[in-house]
């Protein structure tokens, strides 16, 4: 099983009694519907269905879900998927997420969690440190990710609890922890004005300048981002990584307001196209793969 279990970068809890005690860092109750994405053996499946109404698991290996199905038969509040977590149609009703997800799917899991129309009101997942670093930016990084900019205004997302590398079979060489994403009941940034901010964070990190007063030069004028320094309490030779969400939201706030239509024409699609090349990206190196095992 130790073949399945590396195959798709899985690394599984050994003690019940260490799931217990992260479940109890959750605030998963009798009245949820939890999805769980890659049960795995069912050594979480089993205790969240302890604690909650029903419990879909979403399971990708079919010797894992095979397994899953006999362990589980006689417990009718655990529904077993056969299929991949990121082709499943999410719940239209509220939910909650609690899983170990294989760590090379992590980007993937959290894009499509948090992009979706129906996103749970909590998610606790089982990610690599420094994948949450990514997600939360200040204080838990000393740098501040484009990705934490792109969630932060619709999701707070904290470390709640620090594994040890025995925790897990089979050991993973990487440091991990449980990350809590939770819902904003009132978004940072009004819903139309998003994709507008979107854009303008992708644009901000993606000029490749070594400062951000290079970066957005081309937006605004020297005055205005001197000023805009000095109200915001930045430095002009700061780096994009080195402004906190704050004050990320005070420039957009102020390009909202003080930036005239033509300069603003030139940050619109910034993430479309940034999409695009991650996909072209992606491709290129799949291409690479196969033709690598093909020798």
């Amino acid at each position: 099983m130790q073949e399945q279990e590396t195959r798709y970068s899985q690394n599984f809890l050994r003690n019940k009694e260490l799931v217990k005690k992260i479940l109890n860092k959750s605030n998963i109750r009798g009245i949820d519907l939890v999805l769980e994405i890659g049960p795995g053996k069912g050594i979480i499946t089993d205790e969240i269905a302890k604690r909650c109404k029903k419990i879909i698991a979403i399971e990708k290996d079919r010797k894992l879900y095979e397994l899953l199905k006999r362990k589980f038969k006689e417990k009718q509040k655990i529904k077993l998927i056969l299929g991949d977590f990121l082709n499943y149609n999410l719940p239209k009703k509220q939910y909650k997420i609690f899983s170990n997800i294989p760590f090379d799917l992590t980007a993937d899991v959290v894009s499509k969690i948090t992009s979706a129309k129906n996103s749970p009101e909590h998610a606790y997942l089982i990610v690599q440190k420094e994948a949450a670093k990514k997600f939360i930016g200040f204080p838990y990084s000393k740098k501040t990710q484009m990705y934490t900019l792109l969630l932060k205004p619709w999701f707070d997302i904290k470390v709640v609890y620090s594994f040890k590398k025995t925790d897990f079979k089979p050991m993973p060489q990487v440091d991990t922890v449980l990350i809590h994403i939770k819902k904003r009941k009132k978004p940072l940034i009004k819903r139309d004005q998003k994709k507008l901010y979107q854009d303008f964070i992708v644009y901000g990190f993606s000029q490749w300048k070594p400062t951000l007063k290079k970066a957005l030069q081309k937006i605004f004028t020297y005055k205005q981002l001197k000023r805009l320094s000095k109200d915001l309490k930045f430095d002009l030779s700061a780096k994009p990584t080195e402004l906190n969400f704050d004050q990320w939201i005070g420039l957009f706030n102020y390009f909202l307001i003080g930036v005239d239509e033509n300069k603003k024409l030139m940050v619109y699609g910034s993430r479309s196209v940034l999409k695009k090349q991650q996909k072209m990206l992606q491709k290129v190196h799949r291409s690479q793969v196969a033709t690598c095992g093909r020798g």
